[in-house]
């Protein structure tokens, strides 16, 4: 009919849909973004596990280009893609740097010896000290200074260290007929020699002063020249009262002024006893024995020619 005919046109025309038509179409449209989000959720790829380096290793990256209804969801994979790529980036790093730091550490220390380089910075250059006119000769560290005047044959002395020093006394040839070290009886009987000698030297007539001595070590050796040394090893420990004068025992504290190590090495050539002797504070004997042992092995007593 005419009015029918016209209802149609009217509802055709307007752009107002009908709530029956909105309310299908609503339906429609959160179906199809149900169904886009579901299918992205199948088409994501699972990232691999970082707590394993293997697997990381045979593990491929999971390509961006993922074909995806709306691009939206390529975005959003693309996103995901990108974040794998840089996580496991990440997991890789650590621990090549720490192999390619190891692998070169390793070629370094394979090519150096560390026990040169330990020797290298330990070592001390010598000298060799000969005394044609008295017959000796000994071997010292090239930092040593000669000291004159202090009242032996020849003196050196440390310049950092001012109580390590090494010295040469002989005896008179006048009133000396030494024929052998062996002259001054066993090591022992002559290391009781050199002590006592040592504590004349050392006499003080300080009130208070006290000293403490003892015989460390006595030994004989056949040098490669043929003949026989001594060697002996005495500590000798000083003490002195802070006031010597106070009338009351409490105010006399005792300290100790220093505490020393002496060397000596015995030989005897052209009748005469020749004594080398070295000094060091004890507290520094260990960290110099080495180059000790080295002065007091280089010692030698030679003839000297009739003049």
């Amino acid at each position: 009919s005419d009015s029918d005919a016209c209802l149609s046109t009217l509802n055709l025309s307007h752009p107002i849909r009908s709530p029956l038509i909105q309310i299908q179409s609503s339906i429609l449209s959160s179906e199809s973004l149900s169904f886009s989000k579901m299918r992205l959720s199948v088409l994501d790829p699972i990232p691999p596990p970082l707590s394993s380096t293997t697997h990381r290793r045979t593990t491929p990256f999971p390509s961006p280009e993922i074909s995806t209804p709306s691009s939206n969801s390529r975005r959003s994979s693309l996103r995901h893609s990108i974040s794998c790529k840089t996580q496991n980036t990440k997991a890789f790093a650590v621990p090549r740097r720490k192999a390619m730091a190891f692998i070169f550490s390793s070629y370094i220390f394979s090519r150096v010896n560390l026990h040169d380089i330990a020797f290298a910075q330990q070592s001390v250059v010598f000298r060799e000290y000969i005394d044609t006119f008295d017959g000796y000769s000994f071997k010292y560290p090239q930092s040593w200074i000669q000291v004159r005047g202090a009242g032996a044959d020849i003196f050196f002395r440390d310049p950092f260290v001012l109580d390590e020093n090494l010295s040469v006394e002989i005896s008179s040839p006048s009133s000396s007929r030494y024929k052998s070290v062996e002259d001054l009886g066993p090591p022992q009987e002559a290391g009781e020699k050199v002590l006592r000698q040592y504590l004349t030297e050392f006499m003080s007539t300080r009130l208070g002063v006290r000293r403490e001595s003892n015989i460390l070590s006595t030994s004989s050796r056949v040098a490669d020249d043929g003949k026989i040394y001594y060697q002996v090893e005495v500590n000798i420990k000083s003490y002195a009262n802070n006031n010597e004068l106070a009338v009351m025992p409490q105010d006399r504290v005792t300290r100790l002024e220093w505490d020393r190590r002496y060397l000596s090495v015995l030989g005897v050539e052209n009748n005469q006893l020749y004594e080398l002797r070295l000094q060091t504070p004890e507290k520094e004997f260990a960290e110099e024995e080495n180059d000790i042992r080295q002065v007091m092995d280089s010692f030698r007593v030679n003839k000297v020619a009739a003049g």
